[in-house]
């Protein structure tokens, strides 16, 4: 008995030469997307914009915590303060004082006393890190914390449980 060998027949050079080319251009278009960047941010960038706050909207009155009373800022022009930051998440889906959904992925704060809504500039003085977030919540009621980040605002921040902060108001 004889032992006979199948070869398939080979593409025709053509069809090599087509897959070759294609190969190439494949291989340099994913070069060349991963050469690419995303556009520089103008240096004037001050992060996301809010609506002007309603001096006497309910979340700008005075209101009391556990027996305390905090007066929201009239005139938070030269507000500058370090302290605390803590983070809070697992109020996903609850509502900040403003009335709007808190989303624990977002740039977002709570802080007793800004206007709401502000616009303010968060800087980790561990890592110098700063980023432009919206007080959009009141809080944080816990003795000697200044800002309550979302979990979001609290990574691009590298903060991982409590962090010295310093936050300034940017405006509304």
């Amino acid at each position: 008995m004889t032992d006979r060998i199948y070869q398939l027949p080979l593409a025709s050079a053509d069809c090599r030469r087509f897959f070759r080319f294609a190969g190439a251009l494949s291989v340099l278009a994913l070069l060349l997307y991963g050469c690419s960047t995303t556009p520089p941010v103008p240096d004037d960038y001050t992060g996301p914009k809010t609506m002007p706050f309603k001096k006497n909207a309910a979340y700008n009155r005075p209101y009391r915590i556990r027996g305390k009373k905090y007066y929201p800022l009239s005139d938070p022009s030269d507000y500058k303060q370090r302290g605390i930051a803590s983070w809070y998440g697992s109020e996903s889906g609850s509502r900040t004082a403003m009335g709007v959904k808190f989303e624990p992925q977002g740039m977002t704060a709570a802080h007793k006393t800004l206007p709401l809504p502000s616009r303010v500039r968060v800087t980790n003085l561990r890592n110098r890190r700063s980023i432009v977030l919206i007080v959009n919540d009141r809080g944080p009621f816990v003795k000697n914390r200044l800002i309550d980040l979302s979990q979001g605002a609290a990574r691009a921040l590298g903060v991982s449980g409590l962090a010295e902060v310093e936050v300034e108001y940017l405006g509304d």
